[in-house]
């Protein structure tokens, strides 16, 4: 991802727009606080955008510790907050889009196979994530949600841990 993606702000009409007014086309998945819709810009640019559903208890919980975790922490293997929107209505954050899916899509489907070095490369990316978050954090991050739904593979198949909605930041 170039730098200047990693600084880019978006409007929520620009969001709309792009992901076809969050259109069922461009779901990538539903999860229990947020739905997740790919945009793409004119530019090119690919995004996925997170839409909390802040209807459901702990949706607007789930949005602020997201934030709070991914506001100071950057390794290789977790998925990168790009930008973020966020009014009365809507919260939404603009993730790094990873076009191989999730590692559960790769797991349990005929269509997808994963060789054995593949998913050799797969454990170490989750692994070093992890060593990351509980060592290399100056306040450790516990992310209490792992499964191969929240496995994101980029084009190369490199691993990037997501969904740190319910993860918890330990205190000295």
């Amino acid at each position: 991802m170039s730098p200047q993606a990693t600084r880019r702000r978006f409007s929520y009409l620009e969001l709309l727009r792009t992901t076809e007014r969050f259109s069922e086309s461009n779901l990538i998945c539903i999860g229990s606080f947020g739905s997740v819709y790919k945009a793409r810009f004119r530019d090119g640019m690919e995004v996925a955008a997170k839409v909390f559903h802040l209807q459901f208890e702990g949706a607007l919980k789930s949005f602020d510790a997201e934030c709070e975790v991914m506001k100071s922490i950057r390794h290789r293997n977790l998925v990168k907050i790009i930008s973020s929107f966020s009014n009365d209505e809507v919260k939404i954050l603009v993730l790094e889009y990873t076009p191989n899916g999730s590692l559960e899509k790769h797991l349990y489907s005929n269509d997808y196979i994963l060789d054995i070095f593949q998913r050799l490369n797969i454990m170490i990316d989750v692994a070093s994530a992890l060593e990351y978050l509980h060592f290399g954090c100056p306040s450790p991050i516990v992310p209490c949600d792992i499964k191969p739904n929240n496995v994101l593979l980029d084009k190369n198949v490199v691993a990037h841990l997501s969904d740190f909605g319910i993860a918890k930041l330990l205190k000295d």
